[in-house]
């Protein structure tokens, strides 16, 4: 796991739960973070995909989630909310990022941001929309961890 990769998802995260709680624009958001906080190891170019194709997205990706969750997404914490939408986009948009790659990032990132046992929730809800969008990649991996 590229440590640059982990600063951006952690930055993105930030940024998105920004963009959750204000309503803001997105290149404000990405302006704003330019300027307030240390960049200088993160993947910029990553990071300004995640924080602009997310919400560009959130529809679709609130789609993957919504019927996997116990309560309504109002309900759901804003933080692990962003986690999950950031996993989600990964797994549809991104293959090149192995499916276990993106559910350990999240989980750690669930750790760090999440309530106290808020990344069991995040794993098990990116687990479940794993299989349905990765189940491809799962299922290579599984068939050839058998022989």
């Amino acid at each position: 796991m590229s440590r640059a990769r982990h600063l951006a998802r952690k930055r993105a995260v930030q940024a998105l739960y920004m963009w959750e709680l204000t309503g803001g624009d997105v290149s404000d958001i990405e302006s704003q973070f330019l300027v307030e906080h240390d960049m200088k190891n993160v993947d910029l170019k990553y990071f300004k995909e995640l924080l602009h194709q997310v919400p560009a997205k959130v529809e679709e990706l609130d789609e993957h989630i919504s019927p996997l969750l116990d309560r309504p997404f109002s309900e759901l914490d804003p933080v692990e909310c962003a986690i999950m939408r950031l996993g989600v986009y990964e797994f549809q948009h991104r293959i090149d990022i192995p499916y276990r790659v993106v559910i350990n990032e999240a989980v750690e990132l669930a750790k760090i941001f999440g309530a106290e046992e808020g990344h069991k929730y995040v794993n098990s809800i990116l687990d479940k929309v794993a299989k349905k969008l990765r189940s491809v990649e799962i299922n290579a991996r599984k068939s050839s961890s058998r022989q």
